[in-house]
């Protein structure tokens, strides 16, 4: 191995690892919407425009929202909730003997009203919002008291996409196999009412149509708060085609679609990759590693608790020099959601033109454990674990799973074990393990408030091999 080529790839390890001590809180915690009250005022109102969004097969678009009212304070702001209708009749279940919420779900995002010029001293603002397909119908609240004392002064009319149920996002994955891609989007169709899949090929041949499988989950499949309660939103559906039998280097291109029971076709964008290399393959082969990256909002939404500011910064690099790069790995700490499930929809988006061009493998962090207060596995339930393989010409990659137990003996240091020695170095001499949280040493806080330098039982258990 050429040092140079050891301490390039050195660096690109190490700011993934420097950037897994983040810390910070969603944005959408900060609004106390469980003590939200409605005093619906007849001289406040809000409207939206335009109402049908899409209209030429976007999955994006921009809102203009108009608003009034009668005593303006800067503590004003407007919420963007998705269904539009998010009075008290949408709560889930009982609330017990006691009266339940007046609003049990978070916004999207939220914007203060104050953003539009001169909204103190006139009562009257304009707001732009960038909306994104979301499988549901939009409106847009006025409230009065800040974040943590909200109160319901208005609602817009509601808008929607011309098709809510169009398929968005594909993100390439990887396969089991070294010449396999997984092809996976999501979409409002459940596979009873329109027939899923990806129709592929290369230039000049006949494409071919690959079925893909439907997977969705409901609220009570959520393990805690506030996944389930105010971070609840219907995730749609989520599917996944494998492409398999891929030839080594060549590009592919790619549409995912949805069969109606009439035989037309509701159709994705039209995108294209390049198959991986085989294992072994000497050929120039381009990987970025990185972690904690996150999301925000290019409309400036949740601006004063924006903890991700340079997670735009970053996404748009990757896409502007998306020529020069083969694969992509994102360790942990994923979309900071935290709970609020609209968010993953949000994170897919702002990622959709580099996922649809390039695999992008992810590992799991701290942020996406299920379980509440399952930080490491000394705490908590256990969740379940994530770790794979994956083989990419002269590299092997090792991807842990940091939230889960790796000591000697468990099913997961097993497996590293064996990652480890299954690899023939004189093929792929690039031999990458990857794993979210700290192995070695951090100058984190957090760690240092617990009397340690890194995660615990990381080198203890993990040095060795």
């Amino acid at each position: 191995m050429r040092p140079e080529g050891a301490a390039r790839l050195a660096c690109l390890l190490l700011l993934a690892a420097a950037a897994a001590g983040h810390g910070g809180v969603q944005p959408l915690s900060r609004i106390a919407i469980h003590r939200a009250r409605v005093a619906l005022d007849a001289s406040a109102a809000v409207r939206a425009s335009p109402e049908l969004l899409g209209t030429k097969g976007e999955g994006t678009a921009w809102v203009n929202v108009d608003f009034v009212i009668p005593h303006p304070s800067d503590d004003d702001w407007i919420g963007v909730f998705s269904p539009s209708n998010f009075n008290a009749s949408t709560c889930p279940g009982s609330h017990g003997s006691g009266p339940g919420p007046v609003i049990c779900s978070a916004p999207i995002k939220y914007q203060f009203t104050n953003y539009s010029s001169d909204y103190g001293k006139s009562g009257k603002g304009a707001l732009k919002f960038q909306l994104i397909n979301q499988r549901q119908d939009f409106s847009f609240a006025l409230f009065t008291g800040g974040l943590s004392n909200p109160k319901l002064i208005a609602v817009s009319n509601a808008i929607a996409f011309a098709n809510p149920k169009a398929p968005v996002y594909p993100r390439l994955a990887q396969g089991k196999s070294w010449n396999e891609m997984t092809v996976t989007w999501t979409s409002g169709y459940d596979i009873n009412e329109a027939y899923p899949f990806v129709e592929w090929g290369i230039k000049w041949s006949p494409p071919v149509r690959t079925a893909a499988g439907t997977v969705t989950f409901d609220r009570d499949s959520i393990c805690g708060d506030p996944a389930r309660s105010v971070g609840w939103r219907d995730p749609g559906f989520i599917h996944t085609a494998f492409l398999t039998d891929l030839w080594p280097n060549k590009e592919y291109y790619y549409k995912i679609g949805h069969m109606l029971p009439d035989g037309s076709v509701v159709w994705g964008k039209l995108s294209s990759f390049k198959a991986p290399p085989y294992p072994g393959q000497k050929s120039l082969q381009r990987v970025v590693i990185f972690g904690d990256m996150g999301k925000a909002e290019r409309d400036g939404s949740n601006e004063y608790a924006n903890y991700q500011p340079g997670s735009l910064n970053t996404t748009d690099t990757l896409i502007k020099d998306l020529d020069n790069i083969d694969i992509v790995f994102h360790v942990g700490d994923i979309t900071y959601a935290n709970g609020y499930i609209s968010q993953w929809d949000q994170f897919t988006q702002q990622v959709e033109e580099i996922t649809s061009r390039v695999p992008y493998m992810i590992a799991s962090g701290n942020h996406e454990r299920d379980w509440p207060n399952s930080g490491s596995y000394f705490n908590g339930t256990d969740s379940g674990g994530v770790w794979y393989s994956t083989d990419y010409g002269m590299f092997r990659f090792c991807v842990a799973d940091s939230e889960h137990d790796w000591r000697e003996g468990t099913e997961q240091y097993k497996f590293i074990e064996n990652c480890l020695a299954t690899v023939d170095r004189k093929k792929q001499p690039w031999l990458i393990f990857i794993a979210h949280r700290v192995l070695g040493y951090s100058s984190g806080f957090f760690y240092g408030r617990d009397g340690s330098f890194a995660e615990p039982m990381s080198r203890q258990s993990l040095q060795k091999l």
